[in-house]
């Protein structure tokens, strides 16, 4: 060991004489590898992490989907039953409802939760070991009782060691807290972020209104298995492709074409498994582009180093030092020094991910969106370090290890021969432009597309407007005294001084949509192919003016009563598809089961997001509807005001205490910043590329100017020569310049069509723009050229400033 310790001693000296090379070396690979563990800590995430569970490799999720379909459905009750009675590959099959929305009270005011309703198995299966208490038993499926998760036990009930026991109420419903789900456990479901558990025979109690839960028409229950010891996927495939035959044979028709698909419990849902894939693939290979043209700066800088050690190099192999060590002396600095970058690198990385889970994805229902640096970023990022010194550090050492004696001797540079317009270091920053240049054309892409998503017309007012939710459903409302509620609540908010108008709706627009439905026009001849797709919201008087939506003909709603004729208003796009030229007021439209009189038409406007082509809305009678098709997610009430409206969101939240004081108040937000959240996809897509494409350019600016510096240290003599014999300054400086900008134009002339074939795989991601914008390739070059002549003409005034008479002497 003592050799490698004196290697190691001989680098830490000679680097620490030397801190401004090893500041830039760690900045510019620190920036590199930073850029790459953020993207990875996103991987580690959504694609390698697996569910918080027991032995997380023998649970799977199981799915449902007819043969030929798209996956993934849910498992409806029954069947849920005949897969876990007759699976002999499982040792148990647990099912979950997903998505429970609740109100839970304690002290404060209650609060709008999530959670899920599990069969009485459900921690058994998941084999979960508990924080505190336990799970539930197999005698309490019907029994009130609660697991909390390990982040609401500590923000609800401040982390109460005693909370075992304790009742703790739930949409006004008592429930027994019998145990605290560990820290990193947030469900099965690798996106969904639920804060409790019940047992499945509360669902109707949380869950007013669903369909019949025996029926085999209703798709409802997500299931999840343990595969017994010793039995492989392949078996547990085979046996459910028998049982899938089976039931084919005995079941009803709804379950006649059945396959049973699954996969890793806490996987991809298979339906966005792809999608996403590809995003973070791409998002990869920018980030290793990032690291890519570091790694040419960090060459080219080590190039210039090893000229200046050539007469090093050749006095100690004349000593009798062998090539071998000296090239293990080179790499174990640069690895140091990639190390360096690599600790860097990860503290940008805990920054980055911290800023990206500031990023709220539009969904009215709790997501798990957080990044953070794990063990797998961390021991990515020291592979990826170690990797990267190899290669940057690789090239530099052999040649500055392998000098030609009698040349470095006296002082000739190995690197740059008499005649050669191209050495290794320009071909270096050739490269490093050209990828700048597809960086920033991506990154100018990407900022066309989050100006021109900002700019997109959504159809309605985007200021002035107070958003708040309460779901008295969940607390037993009958739909008479829901409608009683939001009457009142909407009069008592439209009272307070600066509101104008004040309105109840089911869905805010951009929140991602809601239901549904096929459309046809009676009296018409039904279409003959798929019917239009309608979006359904529900609506109360004055909407329309509250939300700045132009109604084109006929009247609003009216406080229709809920057992009249069913009304509805509907958009510019739908009246067009369904009627033509014909005037649609008085006319009937019937979707699902029910038949709606027209009785307006307003103009169109956006429904789920921003980058959508234009939807078919009907809107319905709030009054009307809540009977027939109560809200899951609630009701949302709109309060415009004359200024600020934030500053009335506690006036508001009083008058609907003073209502219902056991009412969770929730998704309490401006509509701008609503549709701020909407641009989530444009902004995380310019954000990255903004960054990363800021970061290629200060990297081939610095390396741009860094081969020019040494250029002109190189020529300094010649340049001496050329001043003394009478040469013009301007003449010189034009030299300087002209060698740079003739590299710069070289990487453009690469790099432009390279861009120009890469932004084709963006079409998805952009918003109003096209991947061949002109604008943002004609303004990129133009800049980068900008950019590149500065870096060039700095060095130029420098080698303007050289005393001939100085250099001379030296000489």
């Amino acid at each position: 060991m003592a050799s490698p310790r004196q290697d190691l001693a001989y680098t830490l000296r000679r680097l620490a004489r030397t801190p401004a090379f090893v500041l830039a070396v760690i900045i510019s690979i620190g920036l590199g590898i930073g850029a790459n563990a953020t993207i990875f800590s996103m991987i580690s995430k959504f694609v390698l992490s697996s569910a918080p569970v027991g032995n997380p490799a023998t649970l799977m999720s199981i799915h449902t989907t007819d043969r030929g379909d798209r996956c993934c459905n849910n498992f409806s009750w029954p069947l849920y039953n005949d897969l876990r009675d007759q699976s002999r590959t499982f040792s148990d099959l647990a099912g979950y409802y997903d998505l429970v929305p609740a109100s839970i009270g304690g002290t404060g005011e209650p609060e709008r939760v999530w959670g899920q309703a599990a069969t009485s198995n459900y921690f058994d299966v998941t084999q979960l070991p508990m924080a505190l208490g336990r799970g539930f038993l197999h005698t309490e499926e019907h029994a009130p009782v609660l697991v909390l998760s390990y982040r609401l036990w500590q923000h609800r009930f401040a982390a109460d060691p005693d909370i075992l026991g304790k009742s703790v109420t739930l949409s006004g419903h008592p429930y027994t807290v019998v145990g605290v789900a560990p820290p990193t456990f947030r469900g099965i479901d690798l996106l969904l972020d639920p804060q409790f558990w019940v047992p499945f025979g509360n669902i109707d109690q949380l869950v007013p209104n669903l369909p019949d839960h025996n029926s085999r028409l209703f798709h409802w229950v997500t299931v999840t298995g343990r595969l017994k010891p010793g039995v492989t996927r392949d078996q547990a495939a085979a046996e459910l492709a028998t049982l899938s035959k089976d039931f084919a044979e005995t079941n009803a028709a709804p379950e006649k074409n059945l396959e049973f698909p699954f996969e890793q419990a806490g996987s991809l849902p298979p339906r966005d498994r792809s999608t996403v894939l590809v995003f973070l693939a791409s998002l990869m290979v920018v980030a290793l582009l990032v690291l890519c043209i570091a790694c040419a700066n960090v060459t080219n800088l080590l190039l210039a180093q090893a000229y200046s050690r050539q007469r090093e190099m050749a006095v100690r192999i004349a000593l009798g030092a062998t090539r071998t060590r000296l090239l293990r002396q080179m790499l174990l600095e640069s690895i140091l020094l990639a190390f360096a970058g690599g600790i860097v690198g990860v503290l940008l990385s805990i920054a980055a991910t911290c800023g990206l889970s500031s990023f709220h994805f539009p969904a009215p229902i709790p997501l798990d969106t957080a990044v953070s640096v794990d063990s797998r970023v961390l021991l990515y990022t020291f592979l990826l370090s170690f990797v990267t010194g190899l290669l940057f550090g690789l090239v530099p050492s052999w040649i500055a290890s392998r000098p030609i004696l009698t040349n470095a001797l006296k002082g000739e540079d190995a690197l740059v021969r008499p005649g050669r317009r191209f050495n290794l270091r320009n071909i270096l920053l050739v490269a490093q432009i050209a990828m700048s240049l597809v960086l920033l054309c991506a990154t100018g892409l990407f900022l066309r597309s989050l100006q021109s998503a900002a700019g997109i017309d959504i159809g309605f007012r985007s200021h002035n407007i107070l958003m708040m939710s309460v779901d008295p459903r969940i607390h037993g409302y009958t739909p008479e005294r829901t409608v009683q509620l939001l009457t009142q609540a909407r009069e008592r908010a439209a009272a307070l001084p600066g509101v104008i108008s004040a309105v109840a709706t089911d869905t805010v627009p951009l929140s991602g949509g809601g239901r549904s439905d096929g459309m046809f026009a009676e009296g018409h001849p039904k279409p003959t192919g798929p019917w239009p797709i309608a979006e359904l919201y529900m609506a109360t008087p004055g909407y329309f003016e509250t939300m700045g939506i132009p109604r084109l003909s006929g009247r609003d709603f009216a406080n229709e009563s809920p057992t009249g004729t069913k009304v509805a208003i509907i958009n510019q796009a739908l009246a067009q598809k369904l009627f033509g030229n014909e005037n649609p007021i008085g006319q009937r439209i019937t979707g699902g089961s029910v038949t709606y009189q027209i009785i307006g038409v307003v103009k169109n406007t956006k429904s789920r997001t921003l980058g959508e082509d234009q939807r078919y809305i009907l809107f319905r009678s709030l009054d009307q509807t809540v009977a027939t098709d109560p809200a899951f997610m609630g009701y949302t009430l709109l309060i415009r005001t004359a200024g600020d409206p934030a500053s009335i969101a506690a006036a508001v939240r009083q008058q609907i205490a003073a209502l219902d004081p056991t009412l969770a108040i929730y998704n309490v937000a401006t509509m701008e910043e609503h549709l701020r959240d909407a641009l989530f996809l444009p902004r995380l897509a310019g954000t990255l590329f903004g960054v990363f494409g800021l970061t290629g350019l200060i990297l081939a600016a610095v390396g741009l100017y860094g081969v020019m510096s040494y250029s002109v240290t190189r020529r300094t003599r010649e340049i001496g020569i050329r001043l003394a014999l009478g040469a013009q300054l301007s003449a010189v400086q034009a030299l300087i310049v002209r060698q740079g900008m003739r590299l710069t134009l070289i990487s453009v002339a690469i790099g432009l069509p390279a861009a120009f074939a890469l932004a084709k795989f963006s079409t998805s991601l952009l918003y109003g723009v096209r991947p061949h914008d002109l604008a943002t390739f004609t303004l990129v070059p133009i800049f980068l050229t900008a950019v590149a002549l500065l870096a060039c003409w700095l060095p130029a005034r420098r080698a303007t400033k050289v005393d001939p008479q100085t250099i001379l002497r030296y000489e």
